[in-house]
């Protein structure tokens, strides 16, 4: 079973793709879209839709699971990460997955055991859960696989279930 798992953003979207391999979950691949400040909304979130649908397309997953937004005091910016977040949900759902979403609390309940988790404890403790050595280096991917990690637990739970 692979899973992807997505932070929004439109000046950089977070990705990341989990397998389940036994009773494991563990990293297929991971990375960050970045979009070019000199670009027009319009044009990063377009960006945004054609990368995502390559990765969906590469690995195939059963669902995906998108991070929700977190109050912002910046309406501006609130209001580009949502038409963001509503390109990743669309593109999503033209690719026929299941979309399973998360708010930030129950995402760092669920990986470090407090909804009010650090960023490094969230990094220590995913990297930790899905068996890497390595840190990762970019926060919007290790978000992503926090995501995607929440998502195959859900979605596994879901299907035992019928």
């Amino acid at each position: 079973m692979i899973v992807l798992g997505i932070d929004p953003g439109y000046d950089r979207m977070g990705w990341g793709v989990i397998e389940k391999q036994g009773g494991d979950w563990k990293v297929v691949d991971y990375g960050c879209v970045q979009t070019s400040k000199k670009d027009s909304l319009v044009d990063r979130l377009f960006e945004i839709s054609e990368e995502m649908e390559k990765v969906i397309k590469k690995f195939k997953p059963v669902c995906v699971g998108v991070e929700d937004l977190f109050f912002s005091k910046n309406a501006k910016t609130a209001i580009k990460v949502g038409q963001a977040r509503g390109v990743i949900l669309l593109t999503a759902r033209k690719s026929n997955l299941e979309i399973l979403e998360f708010n930030p609390m129950e995402i760092k309940q669920q990986i470090a055991g407090s909804g009010r988790a650090d960023k490094k404890q969230m990094q220590q403790m995913i990297a930790l859960m899905l068996g890497l050595k390595d840190k990762i280096k970019q926060d919007d991917a290790a978000d992503a696989l926090a995501v995607a990690y929440c998502a195959g637990q859900a979605f596994n739970f879901k299907n035992r279930l019928k």
